[in-house]
């Protein structure tokens, strides 16, 4: 064959690649341009310009916060948001409007990879990240482990856990340091709870380093970051930067020290009991934590889950666990120092709870009884949610009100954040008042306008775990120590969860316990 054909060849081909390419590109286009033209439908507030769109508008910062606030005063429920040319999101910020999205059914609710990706690698196909049939039956197997039967076991865990931090506090005060970022502690409180309710290992982290803790905190640091550049988002270059090589590191020893774990607890359940055994005798094995549950659960089917599978769940487990639930005990804490009347009637309803008894302990049958702390508790966490949003893709057109639809495959953001503040909702939502959550007042109120915990079939799956924490904290620090804040002003900042910028920061002032 003679170059020059060989020539018109290679030209065809070049030709019929690049005619490919077109045709993929115009599909692209024109399935965006539809796109945009169904989204008309929802306000769209100003761009920066056509290419970036709102790319940058909003940040994870104080002021990003107070534009949320502006937004919702501004559209009052929802709005279209263009991330760049090609990414689009509703953001939603209405009872009326998330409760839809919200209620979907999980068969054709999906967790968008934009924003939970970057946690892949670390939690695998846990519930908070799987989707489908895999993410149903995880469910059903899981949701025995957060009964209360056992939720009671962990009470008496989270008082240890709270005295080990107050006898740190104590001595720290009278080394002249009265004054503790409350992030810090407590996380490391919520660490060491869930360590033992996770894993039955007695830690000690509130007191000497652990090598699998620095790692926790290294993986939550490393995905913030890794959000924020845009460059880091591209697989092949994150996994050659210094970051992502730290980022593996951490994510191997995170997941030798579970499977670990796993791997000796299944040897020694299989030691104890013969196979054909296990079903029957399983039922009548007292609980004593969360592994314990997981390799003992069996589908309809009779078939547990796989150590992988377990693993993915135990440190998915941690890594929700920790985090939001020590956000939300430092707000509460911040809240009640800043509102001191608030925090004396909490006090005073903890001592009458706990007069004339021969120990500090909270008990289960306690939480049912702490009525004006747990409406301290639910303001604090509608002002100060420590998950501000979720993100969901639906694999259906979703219609909400004011016959307006969200064409499937658009990343619908449900603005915790924003329902929790908005107006036409919650009058003055800037204020802290308790009085809110008080039963009249609380009558005629969407069932979708306090969702801290999200709802619907996705709903945080331990939200009465945290409830149950978060009560028993709060009750026995007021009832050891009076809480002032350190700052006139502390500039929030919203990452994976609600935290402060350098800190929140209170003081202590040990209590001397009232006389029977």
């Amino acid at each position: 064959m003679s170059e020059g054909v060989w020539l018109g060849f290679l030209q065809l081909c070049v030709l019929a690649v690049l005619l490919v390419l077109l045709l993929r590109v115009g599909r692209l286009l024109l399935k965006y341009s539809s796109n945009i033209r169904r989204l008309r439908c929802f306000a769209q507030p100003p761009k920066r310009n056509w290419l970036l769109g709102h790319l940058g508008i909003m940040r994870n910062t104080e002021e990003g916060l107070q534009s949320v606030d502006e937004l919702v005063k501004t559209y009052k429920h929802s709005c279209a948001w263009f991330l760049g040319p090609f990414y689009t999101l509703i953001r939603l910020f209405h009872p009326d409007y998330i409760k839809p999205l919200l209620l979907a059914s999980a068969s054709v609710t999906y967790k968008d990879e934009l924003f939970y990706g970057f946690l892949r690698p670390w939690l695998g196909q846990g519930l908070l990240l799987s989707n489908g049939e895999h993410w149903s039956r995880h469910r059903r197997l899981l949701t025995p482990a957060f009964h209360f039967d056992i939720l009671k076991n962990y009470v008496t865990i989270f008082n240890k856990s709270t005295d080990i931090m107050h006898e740190k506090w104590c001595r720290l005060v009278e080394e002249g340091q009265n004054c503790l970022d409350m992030f810090e502690q407590i996380s490391l409180m919520t660490l060491h709870s869930l360590l033992k309710c996770t894993f039955s290992y007695d830690s000690n982290c509130q007191e000497h380093p652990s090598e699998y803790i620095a790692a926790i905190y290294e993986l939550s640091t490393l995905v913030v970051q890794r959000e924020h550049r845009m460059l880091y988002h591209w697989d092949w270059l994150y996994w050659r930067t210094d970051e992502g090589r730290r980022f593996r590191r951490a994510c191997a020893m995170v997941h030798r020290f579970t499977a670990n774990i796993v791997q000796k607890r299944r040897a020694a359940l299989n030691q104890q009991q013969e196979p054909e055994q296990q079903s029957r005798s399983s039922k009548a094995k007292k609980v004593t934590d969360f592994i314990d549950v997981l390799l003992l659960s069996r589908d309809e089917d009779g078939n547990g889950l796989t150590d992988e599978e377990i693993k993915a769940e135990a440190d998915t487990f941690m890594f929700e666990g920790h985090d939001t639930t020590a956000s939300g005990i430092s707000w509460i804490l911040y809240n009640l120092a800043l509102h001191p009347d608030h925090q004396d009637r909490c006090r005073a309803e903890v001592d009458a709870l706990l007069q004339g008894r021969d120990s500090e302990e909270i008990e289960w049958n306690d939480l049912s009884n702490l009525p004006y702390t747990t409406m301290c508790i639910k303001e604090s966490l509608r002002l100060h949610p420590p998950v501000t949003a979720v993100t969901r893709r639906f694999a259906q057109d979703m219609t909400v009100p004011g016959g307006r639809v969200i064409p499937q495959g658009n990343i619908c953001l449900v603005s915790i954040y924003g329902t929790h503040h908005n107006p036409d909702i919650w009058p003055n939502p800037e204020v802290y008042d308790p009085m809110r959550f008080d039963p009249e007042n609380s009558k005629g109120r969407s069932s979708h306008a306090f969702v801290p915990f999200s709802a619907g079939p996705r709903n945080c799956i331990g939200q009465n775990f945290a409830m149950a924490e978060m009560k028993v904290v709060v009750a026995l620090t007021l009832l050891r120590f009076r809480v002032t804040p350190r700052d006139s002003e502390v500039r929030r900042l919203p990452e994976l969860i609600l935290r402060a910028e350098r800190g929140l920061w209170l003081r202590l002032e040990p209590r001397i316990p009232p006389k029977d």
